[in-house]
């Protein structure tokens, strides 16, 4: 018979507690770098002069058909050979950014694309500069069409970021594995790290997709107002 003991996992808390703090912390800084890569790469994919969209391109490419685990280890086990020592946070954060950069440059690309073209000419009909026309007119539409690809990105981006234990990055599936060699409870280790990132999963997802319109477009709930005279009873405050 086999005897399933998850609380001697879960008397590890402090450790999984840990693992998920870093997991959080390293995809809440890759994220906006990533972005900031990501808009700058869709800029230069659509605007940029030739040599930048073949440059911007090759990047794009290099990371979306190699595997994130050689990624990861190609900065961490290969920039030391050229003098470039990083730690193994250091590593992931950049491992995970890049990452993020170079799917998130198509997927933007992608929506600044579907912008109608009278869209761009009605901007530079109102005297405005070519960055003010992409990062006033263009931009904020683009990431509304995206912005549900975009955040299924930044999960598995997030989730990704599992693998950034094999460099001793103490993030949760570090720590699972920590645990289990401790006691011998894999099963019971991985089965709660699993429902650990299922959670964070879920959460990250519904926080993106409710906080995006909101905070990043600058839309907002629109207020209903009752007219004054709607609210006052027939004929009162009337003027003849």
């Amino acid at each position: 018979m086999i005897e399933f003991d998850f609380g001697a996992v879960l008397a590890e808390w402090p450790l999984l507690l840990r693992g998920l703090a870093w997991t959080v912390g390293l995809t809440a800084v890759a994220v906006p770098l990533g972005l900031l890569i990501a808009t700058a790469g869709a800029w230069s994919r659509v605007c940029g002069p030739a040599w930048l969209r073949r440059a911007v391109g090759a990047y794009v490419e290099a990371l979306r058909n190699t595997p994130f685990i050689v990624q990861l280890f190609f900065i961490f086990f290969g920039l030391p050979s050229l003098g470039v020592k990083l730690s193994p946070e250091a590593a992931s954060l950049i491992a995970m950014t890049l990452n993020l950069g170079a799917y998130g440059t198509e997927i933007l690309r992608a929506g600044i694309q579907a912008a109608p073209r009278g869209q761009w000419e009605a901007a530079q009909s109102l005297a405005l500069g070519p960055m003010q026309v992409f990062t006033r007119v263009i931009l904020p539409p683009a990431f509304k069409r995206v912005w549900p690809a975009l955040t299924s990105q930044i999960v598995i981006v997030m989730l990704g970021s599992a693998v950034c234990g094999q460099i001793s990055t103490e993030e949760l599936s570090y720590a699972a594995n920590l645990i289990q060699s401790r006691n011998f409870r894999a099963f019971e280790a991985f089965i709660i790290a699993t429902l650990i990132y299922l959670a964070l999963s879920m959460a990250v997802r519904r926080l993106l997709l409710w906080a995006g319109p909101r905070w990043f477009f600058g839309r907002r709930p629109a207020r209903t107002s009752t007219p004054m005279a709607s609210a006052s009873p027939s004929g009162a405050g009337a003027r003849p």
